[in-house]
């Protein structure tokens, strides 16, 4: 049986379409353009995504990540972060997949109303795939200096790490 969000996309399409011919414009001309300069972006970022996931497989492989989360231990007790989040912490700024990977193993380990569960859900939702946003928007346009965006996006999330956890054990 269709429903109503059934035709939501094509009406959207179509409509669209229609304005642009209304108003002259050549739609098939101005599309196959757009779709020319999209795929020159693609494959001007192409590199920099390749180079993020193997650094992405390679930290995990490696046993990298478990290094760094036994380095962070204390610094995690101390801000009251539990510890098995802190894989999560260190991949959520790097692969926004890997970060949802984490995440679901958390939920299906410890349950989404524990203490993990809820501070993961938070982090979750209050952090940024730092790197990979970089990547993406500064590699399309060909920035190579990001001057602050760096140091500012990596302690909001540090920020977020540290207020989830805290959000989480005073009950809010």
């Amino acid at each position: 049986m269709l429903k109503l969000t059934d035709f939501i996309l094509p009406a959207v399409v179509f409509a669209i379409t229609a304005f642009g011919a209304i108003r002259g414009v050549k739609v098939f001309d101005v599309f196959i353009e757009g779709a020319k300069k999209g795929l020159k972006t693609a494959v001007g970022i192409l590199p920099a995504l390749i180079a993020l996931v193997v650094a992405v497989d390679m930290l995990r492989s490696s046993g990298a990540l478990i290094f760094l989360c036994d380095i962070l231990k204390p610094l995690a007790k101390i801000t009251g972060i539990p510890k098995e989040i802190l894989p999560l912490t260190i991949l959520s700024p790097i692969s926004g997949s890997g970060a949802v990977t984490m995440y679901e193993s958390l939920l299906k380990d410890y349950g989404a109303d524990s203490v993990i569960g809820r501070t993961a859900s938070i982090l979750m939702g209050s952090t940024e795939t730092t790197f990979y946003a970089i990547t993406i928007y500064y590699g399309s346009v060909g920035i190579k200096n990001t001057r602050h965006t760096l140091p500012c996006a990596l302690s909001a999330n540090i920020i977020s790490y540290i207020l989830s956890a805290q959000f989480v054990n005073l009950g809010l």
